[in-house]
């Protein structure tokens, strides 16, 4: 079990245990990145046991983290996957909305589409296929497993609770508050620019889930599945894109 800290210690305050994990989640890439060979492979696969033994950790003092079932999670999960899936095919990303937008006002040329930086284990790693096929598989767990938990406490836990009240602890997660609701969800759109509309509209569903249920477990099924599927999809394609 995980020891409590110090009531007097920062790091009691309730903000640290759903804060904590998406920041180092966010930051180990950054800091890492010059340090390992090789870092979309070897510093994720890093990246992922770190948070996992975090989460684990603090897991006492995330009452809400707890895992559930439901109908409208799973239908949900597999729309947003469909959804975030089409979507990119006819809008463009944040990056391309500023070009076109500095186009149509200061005449600046467009700049030709680039293509996404290709995330290639079975090319990187070809002679060693069993390593290849590993980073394939953290990469999958990572995403369908720990990026739900991780982000689902913080974003739908804690951002939404944060904005109505930042005594967020009194605040159940059934409370309906269009404000805190929209303010996430743009949050959570903003930090997926090259799909900033199906994660605005992906963060209204997660959200509606919780505040239909009163509990967390609902959304991160929900986004377990539609990473889940993404990244089946992803494999099938051949793309490897696992935006």
């Amino acid at each position: 079990m995980s020891s409590p800290a110090s009531p007097t210690s920062p790091l009691a305050a309730p903000e640290v245990p759903r804060v904590l994990p998406m920041l180092g989640y966010l930051l180990i890439p950054v800091l890492g990145a010059s340090l390992v060979p090789n870092p979309d492979y070897w510093l994720y696969g890093l990246k992922v046991l770190a948070i996992t033994g975090l989460v684990w950790f603090l897991r006492s003092r995330l009452p809400e983290l707890k895992l559930s079932f439901s109908w409208p999670a799973v239908l949900v999960g597999v729309l947003v996957a469909v959804l975030w899936e089409i979507l990119p095919r006819y809008v463009p990303d944040l990056e391309r909305l500023y070009q076109l937008a500095l186009h149509f006002t200061t005449g600046r040329e467009l700049p030709a589409l680039k293509p996404p930086d290709a995330w290639t284990p079975l090319t990187v790693f070809r002679d060693n296929l069993g390593l290849a096929y590993g980073f394939v598989a953290i990469r999958v767990l990572g995403r369908s497993l720990l990026v739900p938990l991780v982000e689902e406490v913080f974003y739908r836990s804690f951002v939404y609770r944060y904005v109505i009240n930042p005594r967020f602890e009194s605040i159940s997660l059934a409370t309906r508050h269009v404000t805190a609701w929209l303010a996430t969800s743009a949050l959570f759109g903003l930090a997926h620019p090259d799909q900033w509309l199906a994660g605005f509209v992906c963060g209204l569903a997660y959200q509606w889930l919780v505040i239909r249920s009163g509990r967390l477990g609902d959304s991160i099924l929900a986004h377990a599945i539609t990473n889940g599927l993404l990244s089946a999809w992803v494999i099938y394609e051949g793309t490897w894109n696992f935006s």
